[in-house]
């Protein structure tokens, strides 16, 4: 007899499958930028407001489309972000550094959505002993998103310009976007059956903001966890921002060069979230995981900005792996935590009042990074400066001894 397939697998394999069409759709940015930038003459420094409108994008549909999201579905709703910001690419033709803001701020729609649908679905759908790995599985999209990125956009660009790498790129998103339409039927928890509206930002959306950074309040535990992943998001987001940038400026690599290290990076990750994951629901403890991970993320930060054009090839793809293992696998075991910790008709709260926390980081950030360099010339203090916050994950992450389950 054939053995049923686990009740849990329908539903992480869709939420990955979109958890890395959204990772693309982030990644996309600061790899194409750079061939953007030579032609428009944008500074280099431009990647990272950039990469901060995207976050903000982000930050506006958990502010704004909470109600959608909670009267059409996550996982509807995220799909439609995705197509959304697919059709938004086609303004990175216009040669205004404005409309290209536009469109990173349509585009980081999706980041804002992923991670509340995909904690809503797998919550219900996990079993307890798994959590954390499925959890991580699902998160383990977000770096698979990126190598992709990293290993086909400079191909493209190298082969066709970047135009034409743009609307592959457009339907790469929306074509696996498409494919799991009618999967979000049968996974979104749409009991609020009010006629749906999506609210333009105002005193209520203010209220609507509240209401998830209200729930981290819950419990003590809760709001040092949720700080503990704004901490990993600083290291992650330069890493992530700037990598290609700093390579290609920093230390003379071609596009094609600073790509394959960004992939491995993100290989990294892959590798790292679901090994992290395992090694959390083994050790029955989050805390001793993402312990060794903020030390890991920190260091490999630090080393990166002290880097120089003289060290091998080898040994900045070595760093960037073990950076990927770390600065970039955190989020699965954190954002299993949060919905552990979390009462649980407020773990689609919590997990939104974290993700804005995140979002907040992630448009801060880079905006900072950018503004640091261009005036100071410094890539090396930037990351240090990076690595010491997120070192501060040591001191806020909560010391209980609750065993994850």
């Amino acid at each position: 007899m054939i053995k049923a397939a686990p009740a849990w697998l329908v539903p992480i394999a869709a939420i990955f499958i979109l958890q890395t069409t959204t990772s693309f759709l982030a990644r996309f940015i600061p790899i194409i930028a750079p061939a953007m930038s030579d032609e428009f003459g944008w500074g280099g420094s431009s990647i990272g407001y950039l990469t901060a409108t995207n976050s903000l994008g982000g930050l506006a549909i958990l502010v704004a489309g909470s109600t959608l999201m909670k009267q059409v579905g996550g996982m509807r709703t995220l799909q439609l972000c995705l197509l959304l910001g697919a059709a938004s690419m086609a303004l990175f033709l216009h040669s205004n550094v404005g409309v290209a803001l536009a469109a990173c701020f349509v585009m980081g729609l999706s980041g804002g959505t992923a991670n509340p649908a995909g904690s809503e679905v797998l919550q219900r759908f996990s079993p307890p002993g798994k959590r954390n790995l499925i959890f991580s599985i699902k998160q383990a999209g977000v770096p698979l998103g990126g190598v992709i990125a990293g290993l086909i956009i400079p191909i493209m660009i190298a082969v066709a310009g970047w135009r034409i790498a743009l609307f592959a790129c457009a339907l790469l998103v929306a074509l696996p976007t498409i494919l799991t339409w009618r999967m979000s039927a049968g996974l979104d928890d749409t009991s609020d059956t009010e006629r749906w509206h999506f609210s333009l930002p105002g005193l209520h959306s203010l209220y609507t903001l509240w209401v998830p950074l209200q729930s981290l309040m819950s419990n003590g535990s809760l709001l040092k966890t949720s700080i503990v992943g704004s901490l990993f998001a600083v290291s992650q987001s330069c890493w992530f921002t700037f990598t290609v940038i700093y390579l290609i400026d920093g230390l003379g690599y071609s596009l094609g060069l600073a790509g394959v290290v960004f992939a491995v990076m993100q290989a990294g990750g892959v590798l790292g979230r679901i090994a992290w994951g395992w090694l959390s629901d083994r050790l029955r403890s989050a805390t001793a995981s993402l312990s060794m991970v903020a030390i890991l993320s920190a260091t490999t930060t630090v080393l990166l900005g002290l880097s120089k054009p003289e060290w091998p090839f080898w040994s900045i793809v070595a760093l960037a792996f073990i950076a990927g293992c770390s600065a970039a696998s955190w989020n699965g075991v954190h954002i299993a935590e949060v919905a552990r910790r979390s009462p649980p008709n407020l773990i689609s709260e919590t997990s939104a009042g974290s993700s804005i926390l995140v979002n907040l980081v992630n448009m801060l950030v880079p905006a900072a990074f950018a503004a640091f360099v261009a005036f100071s010339g410094r890539y090396d203090y930037a990351f240090g400066c990076a690595g010491i916050c997120t070192l501060l994950v040591l001191v806020f992450l909560p010391r209980d001894k609750q065993a994850a389950q």
